[in-house]
């Protein structure tokens, strides 16, 4: 039988992924092969797997604590939101159709066998799988049917740890509310609860903590204090970036336009990381700054929309302004695409057939076309002679004169495109700024230096964040709970 145990949250944000992955290292710490498990994830911030496909990026991190490679049975169902009601569904790693909300709430409950599936294959290669909840238990309107929180949790039998955020107040209330709204079937699977992003002194909250468990009959297995270096780990939702929105460096100014379906934005934290950047994210309804050095136009899972939504805000006026005063242009996967002459979408893939027009930067055009790239690769960027990794995860194929001027090379291919006057560039792959011999030559055109080792840095902050819930957590409780005792 799969030993197993489950983390949920009284709703979204409240750290799960984070204390997953700490909660995963400290188990490898102890010894353990630990694989980590979520059964449905929404995020447009997803990684490519080595087995060809896509999961959450939160979960590659998770892997990435574990020691292993990231695979699509470790997110078996991934929903990627293309509009305000409708999304892509990601069964396994690879596209199953798109649905809107309602259809998608009706038919969920058939995903569980593929959820099911994939968890015991997980299952028999480790000692331990930890589970991660979405959003909350508490969504009563959402538990017919579910595979994501309670679902799953009865279906493969597996306890459950509920997890509340002091940090956004009335955390009694949501621990204990949950139970109060959740069938004794569901409260059946809690055997515990914790505390998480805690500031001050614990002790005060011990009377708080034992009402909890008076109330709810449940054990605590801790109280966990903020983790201060959490922003040096890869952002994990959306939500994060308003919090990142002024990275904390000085110096090369890079201005982000966040756009309504951004995705992928894992690339900026490396440059979030770096002193000697800027790192400004550009909410909508501010202008793009005219101190910008480099504006970085990120992944977008809503090509066309988000450059409507681009023009809405009067970046287009912006960034053509940038461009007069000898500013620089970068597009990755998405903002690449927008940068051209026109997006024709004969299929429909993001809405209505047809063709827009582009920003008009680059001279390329962009088709989009059924077929997904998804691939991992290794390649050099000539100008400075660095190595460097990538991945590509995209629908569109782009062609044009200033593709002859690529200014990329991955798997002996060129790969990009350069404006006549230089001063714009755009790729389809991601990950570039992760390697660091890259990014320093990058950033040394704009007269920055580079001091942070971006992967190294990644990996001693899981172990930071391991030792934290080590201290922190009851873990010896936890993996009682999982049968591992």
């Amino acid at each position: 039988m799969t030993k197993a145990i489950m983390i949920q949250g009284t709703g979204s944000n409240v750290g799960k992924s984070m204390i997953v992955a700490g909660l995963i290292r400290a188990c490898v710490k102890r010894g353990l092969s630990v694989r980590p498990f979520k059964p449905q994830n929404m995020s447009n911030n997803a990684a490519v797997t080595e087995d060809g496909g896509e999961i959450g990026r939160a979960q590659a991190l998770q892997a990435r604590a574990a020691g292993v490679a990231p695979h699509t049975d470790m997110n078996p169902i991934l929903l990627k939101p293309q509009s305000s009601t409708g999304a892509q569904v990601i069964v396994q790693g690879q596209i199953a159709g798109t649905q809107e909300a309602a259809a998608f709430g009706k038919n969920k409950a058939a995903l569980m066998p593929s959820v099911l599936e994939s968890f015991q294959r997980l299952g028999s290669q480790c000692d331990l799988i930890i589970v991660e909840g979405a959003g909350s238990p508490a969504e009563t309107n959402l538990r017919a049917g579910d595979i994501a929180n309670m679902g799953f949790a009865t279906a493969a039998n597996v306890p459950v740890i509920l997890m509340g955020d002091i940090d956004r107040g009335g955390v009694i209330a949501q621990i204990v509310g949950t139970k109060a709204v959740m069938s004794a079937q569901d409260n059946a699977m809690v055997r515990g609860f914790a505390v998480n992003k805690f500031r001050g002194d614990r002790s005060l909250f011990d009377a708080g903590r034992d009402d909890i468990a008076r109330r709810t009959g449940w054990p605590s297995l801790g109280v966990i204090p903020w983790f201060d270096q959490a922003h040096r780990l890869p952002a994990e939702d959306v939500m994060d970036l308003p919090a990142r929105s002024q990275s904390g460096g000085a110096g090369c100014v890079i201005a982000v336009p966040r756009l309504p379906r951004i995705s992928n934005f894992d690339d900026l934290d490396p440059l979030a990381a770096e002193p000697g950047v800027d790192l400004r994210v550009i909410m909508p309804g501010q202008p793009l700054p005219a101190d910008a050095d480099l504006v970085l136009m990120v992944g977008s899972k809503a090509t066309i929309a988000d450059l409507a939504a681009f023009r809405a805000e009067g970046w287009d006026i912006d960034l053509a302004a940038h461009l007069r005063r000898g500013g620089r242009v970068l597009g990755l996967c998405g903002g690449y695409q927008m940068l051209g002459q026109c997006i024709s979408d004969p299929h429909g893939i993001e809405g209505t057939p047809g063709t827009v027009q582009g920003l008009g930067h680059l001279r390329i055009e962009t088709e989009m076309v059924p077929i997904k790239h998804l691939s991992l690769k290794e390649g050099l960027h000539p100008a400075s002679g660095t190595t460097l990794s990538g991945y590509e995860i995209h629908i569109g194929e782009t062609t044009g004169p200033d593709t002859d001027r690529a200014w990329l090379m991955f798997d002996s291919t060129p790969e990009g495109a350069t404006s006549k006057d230089g001063l714009v560039q755009g790729c389809y792959m991601h990950g570039l700024f992760n390697s660091d011999a890259f990014r320093a030559a990058y950033l040394a055109t704009f007269g920055a230096s580079s001091s942070v080792a971006f992967e190294v840095g990644v990996d001693d902050t899981l172990d930071a964040l391991a030792d934290h819930v080590e201290r922190y957590f009851d873990i010896d409780h936890m993996l009682v709970l999982a049968g591992q005792v």
